[in-house]
């Protein structure tokens, strides 16, 4: 079998987008994307497609492809690399995954140790349902499933949305385990939920980067990576929610994220609260004007992800306002000596 290996670029979207919402129906995953969100992607601040992602044909014919990101923030000390791709099904079992993965692994090295000299590559992947085939693979290159996370849904409407009552009080700045305080005073009374303004990127981005400091994975969100979020075309600006600070109004305190990548379909992103301002249903107040705001926009489902284990409770806050599991995937991952 002559194979050509080359890389992705905007005119492979086509063929690219048919590979992955194949693969997502024959792994069950049915994560779908549509041409245009994938050529999206290649634009990202830190993607070089000539260097960083990879398409595998067969005479004309598109039947493996890999992509890598790196991200810009340091994760608990370590870079932290994503590896993604994929394989056609008549084509596994060839050894194709196999050296998508040494190309992937040796690009995320050269290019880990560009932007981060001498630090730690955490090596991170996908690994699907129970049933995907590539756990094995991954298991015999040295990674261990670290994370479990669960996909969830709701039918919109679906059943009654219930009410929600915030407790309007001067939220004070908590102590957080070094001992550090975690933030200052917040005046939440009144409370104002409202649908995402523009001028509330930057913000938002640091209100993110504050809530999920403590999650799996995370590394601070740059300014140009937070800008890449909110500048795609499957962001959802009109049912997306802020909650700021009733003293600083340039002050964010809660926010949800809002996208679509299938038709009638609205993907939560994001949810996330500041460590100080937690506790006070802030949340909750604004997943439910999200899923209101879909309901009259005629979605007629709402779908998110969260990790098994979420240090903030998330999964017991979607399931009270009505989403149930229906898929668990798992992450990989493999630390390594990073290179200087």
């Amino acid at each position: 079998m002559s194979l050509r290996w080359d890389r992705l670029d905007a005119g492979a979207a086509n063929a690219w987008s048919d590979l992955t919402n194949l693969l997502a129906e024959v792994d069950g995953t049915e994560e779908f994307y549509d041409p245009q969100d994938l050529a999206e992607e290649l634009a990202e601040s830190g993607v070089d497609p000539s260097q960083d992602t990879w398409a595998v044909r067969d005479g004309e014919q598109l039947i493996a492809f890999g992509q890598l990101r790196v991200r810009d923030g340091l994760t608990e000390g370590r870079v932290r690399a994503y590896l993604g791709g994929g394989v056609h099904p008549d084509y596994r079992g060839q050894g194709i995954g196999r050296q998508l993965m040494d190309r992937l692994e040796a690009r995320a090295m050269e290019l880990s140790a560009q932007r981060h000299p001498g630090v730690p590559v955490c090596l991170s992947v996908g690994g699907g349902l129970d049933s995907d085939p590539v756990r094995p693979m991954l298991v015999h290159r040295g990674y261990e499933r670290v994370r479990y996370f669960h996909q969830m849904e709701r039918a919109l409407p679906g059943e009654q949305l219930p009410g929600e009552q915030l407790r309007g009080e001067q939220l004070r700045g908590e102590q957080s385990t070094d001992g550090q305080s975690t933030g200052g005073a917040y005046d939440i009374a009144p409370l104002t939920v409202e649908v995402y303004p523009a001028e509330l990127a930057e913000p938002m981005r640091i209100a993110h980067n504050d809530a999920f400091s403590t999650h799996f994975g995370f590394a601070p969100q740059s300014p140009q990576e937070w800008q890449d979020g909110i500048s795609s075309r499957t962001f959802r600006p009109d049912c997306s929610m802020v909650i700021r600070d009733g003293a600083d109004r340039n002050r964010v305190l809660c926010y949800v994220m809002a996208y679509s990548y299938a038709p009638g379909e609205l993907y939560i992103g994001r949810v996330g609260t500041i460590r100080s301002a937690r506790g006070h249903g802030l949340a909750r107040a604004g997943l439910l004007e999200t899923l209101r705001l879909a309901i009259a926009a005629g979605y007629s489902k709402a779908e998110l992800d969260v990790d098994s284990i979420n240090p903030s409770g998330a999964g017991a806050l979607y399931e009270s306002v009505g989403f149930k599991r229906t898929k668990t995937t798992a992450v990989f991952d493999r630390v390594v000596p990073g290179r200087a």
